[in-house]
């Protein structure tokens, strides 16, 4: 690895291999053990608050459940196509989720977490800003994944819209791209809020198959899929900046695939994408390296899926490959492996 540069490393929810996700213990934890950056999801509440959550649907990662005086929220939803049931967080006022505990969404994986349940409170996205702006994390990146973009939108509260409130509001400072990324499974909110002048880096997510929602509620049948996006002339076109008059372009300072993607590529069918996206101008970001054989690909599995499999060779693959950032479950993992020291 003469002359590579190290990824940035990048705290995923936090630090979710020791603690709940998206509390603040899990994202102190995470700075502590030497994160580059960290990254929150970002869904909203029923009164416009930004709330710290994978998922706008509660019920794998909060107590809500049993909480009886919400059980009358209970419903079922179609959300970017699919229907699911449980307590949302767009039913819910900040007042009322903030009497919730977050809960270990891994019991059975991630025990030692599990033995936090019920001690920490859900978080604001504000809390984390406050969090982030303290003395001794002030240098800590924030990587801003913004989920359900459109749904959120056709219920009356735009993420866009709520993300730049509260980014102009913060203790931070005025948003700086060496410290912002922004990233989504739909370019369309990422589109709109670099129209907005929100400045940071935009970063697309591109799952291993199927095709981004908004595509699919714009173009449908027609909509290219994530595998069709990440062919040469489409990869291309990701870095090219909007047109004001015909809004093609992205305007994409990256591009967040899945493991698989790069680890698997002839299932992918994408041979050297990172390469062919460096080429173009991406970078590329990498989700979501754990070190728990349920998770590691399976060349790389080496024991009952709790246990850490053959993590260090996985890593050390996956810089390899030439990766921008890698999110992980476990920050402290990627300094212990010793694979991310750019050598030359």
């Amino acid at each position: 690895m003469v002359g590579r540069r190290a990824p940035l490393i990048i705290g995923h929810r936090g630090a979710p291999g020791y603690r709940p996700e998206h509390t603040r213990p899990s994202y102190e934890l995470a700075l502590a053990q030497g994160a580059d950056a960290v990254e929150p999801d970002l869904v909203a509440s029923r009164d416009g608050v930004l709330l710290v959550r994978h998922e706008n649907e509660m019920s794998g990662t909060t107590d809500v459940a049993s909480r009886p005086e919400f059980a009358h929220l209970r419903v079922t939803k179609e959300i970017d196509g699919r229907e699911l049931t449980g307590w949302f967080t767009e039913d819910f006022t900040w007042a009322e989720l903030s009497t919730l505990r977050a809960v270990e969404r891994l019991p059975r994986l991630r025990p030692g977490s599990a033995a936090f349940d019920g001690l920490f409170p859900v978080m604001r996205f504000t809390d984390l800003l406050s969090l982030l702006s303290e003395e001794r994390s002030h240098t800590a990146g924030l990587v801003v994944e913004l989920k359900h973009a459109s749904y959120f939108s056709s219920i009356g509260l735009p993420l866009d819209e709520l993300l730049e409130i509260e980014l102009s509001e913060s203790r931070m400072g005025p948003p700086s791209p060496d410290r912002l990324v922004i990233e989504s499974f739909e370019k369309s909110v990422l589109e709109r809020l670099h129209r907005r002048g929100v400045q940071a880096k935009y970063v697309y997510l591109l799952e291993a198959d199927g095709t981004a929602f908004d595509l699919r509620q714009r173009s449908g049948a027609q909509a290219p899929t994530y595998a069709e996006e990440l062919g040469d002339e489409r990869l291309a076109a990701l870095r090219r900046p909007p047109s004001s008059a015909t809004g093609a372009g992205a305007g994409l300072h990256g591009i967040s695939v899945s493991k698989s993607v790069i680890l698997e590529p002839s299932a992918s069918g994408h041979v050297d994408l990172v390469q062919r996206a460096h080429a173009v101008g991406l970078a590329v970001y990498c989700w979501t390296f754990r070190p728990e054989n349920a998770f590691l690909s399976p060349r790389f599995r080496s024991g009952p899926p709790g246990s850490f499999g053959r993590w260090r060779d996985e890593l050390e693959e996956l810089i390899e490959a030439g990766v921008d950032g890698l999110f992980l479950d476990h920050p402290d993992l990627a300094r212990a492996g010793r694979p991310l020291e750019a050598e030359g």
